[in-house]
């Protein structure tokens, strides 16, 4: 195969987009959510993972969080993988990696990124649904699972568990 054939070739494959957050919790077990300003509702600190550049979902998970609420912070443990179709979009692989758990001195170092994002929050398991719906807010509920029973990293298929 020459370098055109190859060329040609990785041209035509199906394309996927990947997306990488942080799951962060306070010591009462709420959730870090942010309410970006280009659309509506809230999420996780992440987005795309730049992987044209030779990012990893890890390092864009990092980068991200770094880059939205000032928190430079190692990750734990990868908690899912969530593959999420779309309408008009390719399909989403989505990681969400464990934040861990965030002291008060944390807490109170986040620092929004102003040109993406409008507030944070903490909230309760139970609000996730409400102010996350869809696979995004299953994937997270589904994550805080995992972490209780040890049974992470999972494998979802738009937010619910493939197996």
């Amino acid at each position: 195969m020459t370098a055109t054939d190859f060329a040609a070739y990785i041209a035509g494959l199906p394309r996927v987009l990947a997306g990488a957050a942080a799951l962060f919790r306070d010591a009462e077990g709420r959730v870090l959510l942010v309410e970006p300003n280009y659309r509506p509702g809230w999420g996780l600190p992440g987005g795309t993972v730049e992987s044209d550049a030779g990012e990893t979902p890890r390092q864009g998970a990092r980068r991200e969080t770094a880059e939205e609420i000032g928190l430079d912070v190692p990750l734990g443990r990868l908690l899912a993988v969530d593959w999420v179709p779309g309408e008009g979009r390719p399909p989403l692989v989505a990681y969400l990696y464990d934040g861990g758990v965030l002291d008060a001195g944390q807490l109170a170092s986040v620092r929004l990124q102003e040109e993406e994002l409008l507030s944070w929050r903490m909230v309760e398991p139970r609000e996730v649904p409400e102010l996350l719906p869809g696979a995004g807010g299953r994937r997270v509920l589904a994550a805080l699972e995992a972490l209780a029973d040890g049974t992470a990293p999972l494998e979802l298929e738009d937010g619910h568990r493939a197996v």
